[in-house]
């Protein structure tokens, strides 16, 4: 694990990039792939609402309703 500057958050040394969900990857898909990466020990995933913005019939903003979505759960 690693510390995040002078703080207390301990975060895996991989990152996982949110980059694809909603998008190339469905909803179904998306919380599958969080689940197996927490799963296996993973605390750290990368987000930005622009992944998608370019895609047609996309606002921007899918990745982080679904993984939004995933941490309500």
């Amino acid at each position: 694990m690693t510390k995040i500057g002078n703080s207390d958050l301990d975060v895996a040394p991989l990152c996982l990039g949110g980059n694809t969900f909603g998008w190339t990857s469905d909803r179904e898909q998306s919380l599958a792939v969080l689940d197996a990466f927490t799963g296996g020990g993973g605390n750290f995933v990368d987000t930005a609402d622009s992944y998608s913005a370019w895609v047609p019939g996309n606002q921007g903003g899918e990745s982080e309703t679904i993984i939004g979505e995933w941490l309500t759960r």
